[in-house]
């Protein structure tokens, strides 16, 4: 099956402080780590969405900037993996792990996830009213592989938005799977993220 690879580096960044597709780790743009750790993991061509160098514009929420990407990709390509710029740790091992198990055949699409290690609280108006089970809950991340003709049906399908593409093919009633993701697979989403991930690649 031919994989292709979208990466997602549009966002505004409104908890960072401002867009993200500029920053460096290492002397490397964030965007150039996940595009990179795509092609090393199995993805014959990556789409890059947002204001760098070779990228297409982006949209106004994250699923327009999937979308854009999306109107790129041949119709040959059976298979497609989404993935965040403020991911750029992601190893080739786990874009592969997604692929692998796209590829058995009975879903649509694929998340990485990791356990939730802490205990959750449901609060309201100040106080705890609730300590939610964590034992049935994962932490998803990205990359995420879903079956190209799938994942565009389902960006068809409706118009709200979503935090990640799986929930648009959740709402569509196509079944996603998860394997095991990577603790080290941290996201960008603070400025002390990125102190973090320079401390982790030094």
């Amino acid at each position: 099956m031919t994989a292709w690879g979208i990466v997602v580096a549009a966002g505004r960044g409104s908890r960072f402080g401002g867009a993200k597709h500029g920053l460096q780790l290492n002397g490397r743009p964030l965007w150039e780590w996940a595009r990179s750790s795509l092609l090393e993991g199995g993805v014959s061509e990556v789409v890059v969405v947002g204001p760098v160098p070779g990228g297409v514009p982006g949209g106004g929420r994250r699923r327009d900037s999937v979308a854009a990407g999306l109107a790129l990709i041949p119709e040959s390509v059976s298979s497609i993996v989404v993935h965040d710029a403020a991911r750029p740790l992601a190893n080739p091992e786990l874009v592969a792990r997604v692929l692998e198990r796209l590829h058995v055949g009975d879903v649509a699409g694929v998340v990485p996830g990791v356990a939730v290690r802490d205990t959750l609280k449901q609060v309201e108006a100040g106080r705890v009213v609730a300590t939610i089970d964590r034992q049935p809950l994962i932490s998803v991340q990205t990359p995420q592989a879903f079956l190209l003709a799938a994942l565009r049906a389902a960006h068809v399908a409706d118009d709200v938005d979503a935090p990640d593409d799986a929930m648009l093919l959740e709402r569509a009633g196509e079944a996603v799977a998860w394997v095991e993701g990577d603790p080290g697979n941290l996201k960008v989403t603070y400025p002390d993220d990125l102190r973090v991930l320079e401390a982790m690649v030094r």
